[in-house]
């Protein structure tokens, strides 16, 4: 286990900044979104103009059919069903948390689920609002998107970086702030008012950290080959590599990238290269091949490669609770991932399905902090999960859609 240390010229500013914030919310921004006004007799403490605020999570399903383009959003507090803007041939369905973003052929699609949650470490807000069409970010569909609560950073199959004003999104328009200069491998992602990328430096792949107008500020002494998938927690971000993960973290003004090998060698086909987790916890989930799942543990620094059958899509809430597996038996399937073993199984809840993987029509397993949730295209639904009470179904969600493509947000 390898960590390295950069500490950059602003550190000091950097502690300054986090005092402030620590100690006071009053003036937050979410998102970048209006800030409270100065005087809290006048605003209530965390207010967000346009938006409500309540006392849980407000969760939301983004659903969308590729053959029909027909998209739904399902609101899971009320059981409410809201048509949207019409998006065909959606290859892919990723989200923020509060935007969903539908890859399509012709650019991709920006849909502002009106959920969200605000994480100020010592407490949450938790706000909704009117759901809208925001527009398309006119690139390919493999383009990849991250983001953070400041910044969207858009990048191309080429490599080319483009970062999106978040308080825009927020208020229905799409506007470009800037370009990186330069081309980079894989997804920049946005981290503590910085950006996490990938340069092809000499023939090798190393891991940069740039400040939002692109200038390099550190530089990990760290090695991750074949750079792929990555992962924000409350630990750090994960970046997979060939060899295991990279977790970087910034403290106290720096910089750290700490190295979480495998342990052993791992062939192409069984490395983690897509992560999946329950917003807020440090337990990830990836495919280990076509039968096992990892579990990464990023508090303990370890991973764990559970057996399973024939993966379909694969998640788990963490902190003791079971790795969830939709196999191609059609049922769930919940393991302990401490010792392997199988510990509940549903009947089947779908009808086969493809390999986890499989890009832009396997079922996936969406997790929240009580509930997990799973589509069913073939019969127009989608069902809720108890993963606490062996894997029963506490509700199903009848849909005139065939939700082929799923993600949650508001958590």
């Amino acid at each position: 286990m390898t960590v390295r240390r950069i500490v950059t010229p602003w550190a000091s500013a950097a502690l300054v900044l986090t005092a402030l914030l620590a100690t006071s919310c009053a003036g937050d921004k979410d998102n970048d979104s209006t800030p409270a006004a100065t005087s809290s007799s006048a605003t209530p403490h965390g207010y967000v103009e346009g938006a409500q605020e309540a006392a849980e999570p407000q969760s939301r399903l983004l659903l969308n059919d590729p053959d029909s383009g027909d998209s739904r959003v399902l609101d899971l507090i009320t059981g409410k069903v809201h048509r949207t803007a019409q998006v065909k041939g959606t290859v892919r369905l990723g989200t923020d948390g509060r935007f969903g973003y539908l890859h399509a052929s012709g650019g991709i699609h920006v849909l502002d689920s009106g959920a969200w949650t605000v994480d100020h470490g010592d407490h949450v807000h938790y706000y909704s609002a009117a759901i809208r069409d925001v527009g398309e970010l006119p690139v390919d569909s493999r383009a990849q998107v991250r983001s953070d609560a400041v910044v969207t950073a858009v990048t191309s199959e080429g490599g080319r970086t483009v970062l999106y004003d978040r308080s825009k999104l927020e208020k229905g328009r799409i506007e470009s702030s800037r370009t990186l200069p330069r081309t980079y491998s894989g997804a920049v992602v946005p981290y503590e008012e910085h950006l996490l990328a990938f340069a092809d430096e000499s023939g090798a792949t190393k891991l940069v950290v740039l400040d939002r107008e692109g200038a390099r500020v550190a530089s990990p002494d760290v090695k991750c080959e074949e750079p792929r998938g990555d992962a924000v927690t409350r630990r750090g971000v994960i970046l997979g590599c060939a060899g295991g993960a990279l977790l970087v973290r910034a403290q106290g003004g720096a910089f750290t990238a700490e190295e979480i090998p495998y342990g052993r060698h791992v062939p192409a086909k069984e490395r983690a290269t897509a992560f999946r987790h329950r917003p807020g916890s440090d337990t990830l989930t990836a495919p280990a091949g076509d039968d096992a799942v990892w579990v990464l543990d990023v508090a303990e620094r370890t991973w764990t490669r559970v057996e399973t059958g024939p993966v379909v899509a694969a998640n788990t809430a963490g902190e003791g609770s079971p790795l969830l597996v939709l196999e191609t038996d059609g049922s769930l399937h919940g393991y302990d991932i401490a010792t392997g073993k199988q510990t509940a199984r549903t009947e089947p809840l779908l009808t086969g399905g493809k390999r986890a993987g499989t890009d832009g029509g396997a079922p996936v397993i969406e997790v929240d902090r009580s509930r997990a949730y799973v589509n069913d295209p073939d019969g127009k639904k989608v069902l809720e999960i108890d993963y606490n009470d062996g894997l029963r179904i506490a509700r199903s969600f009848d849909l005139d859609v065939k939700p082929v493509l799923m993600a949650e947000t508001g958590r």
